[in-house]
């Protein structure tokens, strides 16, 4: 269980970019995070496993208080938590094998790491996390020749390294097109649903979140405005969420 309690950050300047904001997410769920650009989404999701901290309020996640969470603690947490990010966050000029590998720097010293060193079972697995992908062939390929959506696989296998419990997954198909989309999407879903691995995921379009999402939460200007399942995801409450201009642009089409 990942319980978010009154989940606050204010950024220098005084810009508010969330705001008491609380829900759970229970193991095994695929949450989808839905709001505007600059609603609150990529703050939340960093503030989950600490690239940014907050400013008040508490983030639980199997009875650990992760808000409060310091050195060594504060690694083992962030071991079981897998990130992926829209533009990949990829080392462009080198292999894949060693993007994937990079997975495991929360498992081996600083100094192999530095080295390039990984025990022979961290590099099977990563063959391994490659196969799941679909793109075992590309990894003695750069990272720079591959297409966006092979990119992105790569980002996954590199998530699946740390062996996560949790994936935050920070727009991960906003700069790929609908088919490479749905493909990265189903990847996420298969580990959902296979590994149980709890997703969370922000997302902009209302039928990915029909299609993949089991829970979704809709932020507005920071403020939580929307909690439940797809299904109830009406139109009404959908506005609530994005507002009468956004709502043709995100949907395609009106709701029935």
């Amino acid at each position: 269980m990942l319980t978010v309690e009154k989940l606050t950050k204010v950024f220098p300047g005084g810009i508010v970019a969330l705001k008491d904001v609380s829900f759970a997410v229970s193991k095994g769920e695929f949450m989808a995070v839905i709001g505007l650009s600059g609603s609150g989404k990529s703050t939340l999701l960093r503030c989950v496993n600490r690239l940014i901290t907050p400013t008040s309020g508490r983030i639980i996640w199997d009875d650990t208080d992760i808000t409060k969470a310091r050195g060594p603690e504060l690694r083992r947490i962030r071991r079981r938590i897998g990130m992926i990010f829209q533009q990949f966050n990829l080392v462009k000029q080198s292999s894949v094998s060693t993007n994937v590998l990079s997975g495991r720097l929360g498992y081996v010293s600083p100094w192999s790491s530095l080295l390039g060193y990984f025990p022979s079972e961290d590099r099977v697995r990563a063959r391994r996390a490659l196969e799941q992908v679909g793109i075992p062939e590309k990894i003695h390929e750069r990272a720079d020749t591959l297409s966006g959506g092979q990119q992105q696989r790569v980002a996954i296998a590199r998530a699946l390294m740390q062996k996560p419990q949790l994936i935050l997954a920070d727009e991960p198909v906003a700069s790929l097109d609908p088919v490479l989309a749905h493909a990265i999407l189903q990847y996420l879903e298969q580990l959902n649903r296979e590994q149980g691995i709890t997703v969370l995921c922000s997302l902009h379009f209302l039928d990915l979140v029909h299609r993949y999402a089991t829970q979704v939460v809709g932020l507005k200007a920071g403020e939580l405005v929307f909690q439940g399942r797809p299904k109830e995801l009406t139109r009404e409450r959908f506005r609530e969420v994005y507002g009468e201009e956004a709502e043709m642009a995100t949907l395609g089409k009106p709701l029935d």
